[in-house]
């Protein structure tokens, strides 16, 4: 069930008579306030929690910094007098990007528009004052991806292709992509239309030595494969996924990425957790190995067995890929199983359960592999991780089964009650 709202005039309006009616102070007129409305079931977390001051003549008006901002900003921006513009952006980015509540208000009281037409000041101006604004942008739509209309979409995709060499542009526009994208399938496809994908694989490429760009960007095109919009029947994740591999060269982008990161881990991870989202189909999996992509990541697990959430991501990628029968061989080849198990013993965390659903994947049509890998330890290993992590009992079930060790298998319902039996 939804949870009630209220407006920002509501909130405060409440806590002014709980001080004018019943003479609180205003931190206890504030908390009175947040007591009554959650105890009605009210969401708050929208709502800027502002003890107002008190004169002689009682509560004054809050005066919420986010609003004062905005009201700067948007006289600058219509005198077009862009230094005023920058000094404004920079005090409503800050409070943007700390409150979830300040972007909310910020939002209902016409911010978007007035970035919009920072941004077309901005493209006659100067790089640092765009720079600004696709912050301010990206902070506003962080949470409120409904902000971005037909008109923005167009300006933020122009902006990206005419600033591609810009590594701190091209960060910042991605940026506004991913926040524009998450949780909304409109935009996903939208922007897809309006030629993102290009720009997104384009950045990793023409940006290989900025570890920033690199992030943004495979967080951006990871995005594009989401099917995470609960208002649509469906999304065009899979579709996303094709065009981003046989349209833009998604997988070689990534693989030679993942080359030139090869001593920066953070990086890494979001590599192989893109390549993951990638391997949607057999030839995309034979793909990564016949690009050298299998080599890099039973390198890295093998090399880089400290970084417990590199190893978490090299693990799922190779979940992926082993969906291809060939690419199972090709693994179990290159010395896969041992890291694999090697992996498991060393990290008792987070990489568990990758692992036990990558193990499966191996041997499931692939009875052959079983013996080899149970005899370096994993049946032991795989016990041990579902004792451990509650989220690895049905993957560790599986995983046992497939290679042929005995499970016990509880029967959840039997169908005895209710007018369901037969």
């Amino acid at each position: 069930m939804a949870s009630k709202r209220i407006t920002q005039e509501t909130f405060d309006a409440a806590v002014r008579e709980n001080i004018e009616e019943f003479e609180m102070g205003p931190e206890e007129a504030v908390k009175e306030a947040v007591e009554q409305f959650e105890s009605q079931g009210v969401d708050l977390s929208n709502i800027i929690k502002l003890a107002p001051k008190v004169s002689a003549d009682g509560p004054q008006e809050p005066t919420h910094d986010i609003l004062q901002a905005l009201g700067d900003l948007q006289e600058s921006v219509a005198r077009s007098r862009p230094q005023e513009v920058s000094a404004y952006l920079a005090r409503f980015f800050e409070q943007c990007k700390q409150d979830k509540a300040c972007r909310f208000l910020a939002a209902q009281k016409g911010a978007y528009p007035i970035l919009l037409a920072a941004l077309k000041l901005a493209a006659t101006s100067d790089q640092g004052l765009l720079l600004q604004t696709l912050n301010a942008l990206s902070a506003l739509t962080d949470g409120q991806p409904d902000l971005l209309d037909t008109q923005g979409l167009q300006l933020l995709v122009v902006t990206l292709a005419q600033n591609a060499d810009a590594a701190d542009l091209t960060c910042s526009g991605i940026r506004c992509v991913c926040h524009a994208s998450l949780k909304h399938e409109q935009n996903r496809q939208s922007l897809v239309k309006a030629g993102v994908l290009p720009l997104l694989t384009g950045a990793i490429a023409r940006h290989g030595h900025c570890a920033d760009v690199v992030r943004e960007a495979c967080w951006a095109l990871r995005v594009m494969t989401f099917d995470d919009d609960i208002r649509v029947p469906f999304g065009h994740a899979h579709d996303h996924a094709k065009m981003i591999v046989q349209e833009n060269g998604g997988l070689k982008v990534l693989i030679e990425a993942a080359k030139a990161f090869a001593d920066n881990p953070s990086v890494l991870s979001e590599l192989c957790s893109t390549l993951s989202r990638l391997a949607v189909r057999n030839e995309f999996c034979q793909e990564v190995v016949d690009l050298g992509g299998l080599g890099v990541l039973v390198a890295l697990l093998a090399n880089c067995s400290d970084h417990q959430d590199l190893v978490k991501q090299v693990l799922s990628a190779l979940r992926a890929i082993a969906g291809n029968d060939d690419v199972k061989d090709a693994i179990v080849r290159a010395g896969g199983t041992e890291s694999i198990v090697a992996a498991m013993t060393q990290h008792l965390a987070s990489p568990q359960k990758q692992a036990c659903m990558l193990i499966r994947n191996l041997v499931a049509r692939s009875q052959a592999f079983s013996q080899p890998i149970l005899e370096l330890g994993a049946e032991a290993l795989i016990l041990q991780a579902r004792a451990a992590h509650r989220d690895c009992e049905d993957v560790a079930k599986a995983a046992l089964r497939d290679l042929g060790c005995r499970v016990e298998l509880r029967e959840l319902w039997t169908g005895q009650k209710g007018n369901l039996a037969p």
